[in-house]
């Protein structure tokens, strides 16, 4: 857990998007990352962005729908 005060710089603000993004593409969501870190959805989609993250479409996956 980061906590939500203070600022990350330099090689641990790297580090940590590193680390948010493996998580990213393996298929957590932001939010479920913002709430294990302990800091904002903002916070964690701008260091996934920094760290070349390509980002998913928002909204339900849709090969896991059932089709009507």
């Amino acid at each position: 857990m980061l906590g939500s005060r203070g600022h990350i710089k330099g090689p641990a603000r790297q580090k940590i998007g590193a680390d948010l993004k493996k998580a990213y593409d393996k298929g957590a969501s932001i939010r479920t990352l913002a709430q294990g870190c302990g800091r904002s959805y903002g916070f964690v989609h701008r260091l996934l962005t920094e760290a070349g993250t390509t980002m998913r479409s928002r909204g339900v996956n849709s090969r896991s729908r059932t089709p009507r």
